[in-house]
């Protein structure tokens, strides 16, 4: 019977986590970090200690986001209209988990920025002396790609609207490529901010969503570094 009880207890626990990933897009933020974390600790060499840090750290933001949800479940569940008193308790129990997002970005730069910059150093070095036909490729790819994704979710039409936005997706590549092969700030600068232009038209344009051409920008970005990556290795 205590034994049926401490497994029941166990899967009260497992339903108030699965339910507070369901429902609370934070939570979904943080798992999506936590795991990105995790896979870092098996690409870069981290030690016992530091993984010991980060573990910490992101069960201590995991759990303040736990326990923010059921403070704010308590307060809807005891009052149905507006009390100054239910503002502060879930403003404060919102700040909790800001504090601990806050000391887990901390944790992190203090961890993986001395590993990382020196990785990213001699990548970014290697991309400068890409060839400038680099670019083709990577517009070629990312068009391709955008065309891809486009049918997937079978919205718009390929050469308008439609998720993602292909003008943001090829507008940020080419921004992407510019700052690669080039050492002038005035240049990527300019281009950086083509891009946003072109994207912020198809927004004003009602063509796409403001999240569709972030989506778009992103995409036709980390493709094109991709690229320039792999052709370089």
């Amino acid at each position: 019977m205590k034994i049926k009880k401490l497994v029941e207890s166990f899967n009260y626990a497992i339903e108030g986590i699965i339910h507070t990933v369901r429902t609370q897009r934070n939570m979904r933020i943080h798992l999506a970090a936590a795991l990105c974390v995790l896979i870092a600790c098996f690409v870069i060499d981290i030690s016992k200690a530091e993984f010991l840090v980060l573990a910490v750290t992101i069960t201590l933001v995991l759990a303040a986001e736990v326990i923010n949800t059921a403070i704010e479940a308590t307060i809807d569940v005891s009052t149905n209209h507006y009390h100054p008193l239910a503002k502060i308790a879930k403003n404060a129990a919102a700040g909790a988990v800001l504090i601990t997002a806050i000391n887990a970005l901390v944790v992190g730069y203090v961890i993986f920025w001395d590993k990382i910059s020196l990785v990213s150093y001699d990548v970014i070095h290697k991309m400068k002396e890409s060839d400038p036909y680099m670019v083709l490729i990577a517009l070629v790819v990312v068009t391709i790609a955008t065309l891809i994704v486009k049918s997937i979710y079978g919205e718009g039409t390929p050469l308008k609207g439609g998720m993602p936005s292909g003008h943001s997706a090829l507008s940020f590549s080419i921004a992407t490529a510019i700052s690669l092969i080039t050492e002038e700030p005035i240049c990527i600068t300019l281009s950086y901010l083509m891009a946003f232009i072109t994207a912020q038209s198809r927004v004003d344009s009602n063509v796409h969503s403001v999240f569709e051409v972030i989506v778009g920008g992103l995409f036709g970005t980390l493709l094109t570094l991709l690229i320039f990556v792999i052709f370089k290795i």
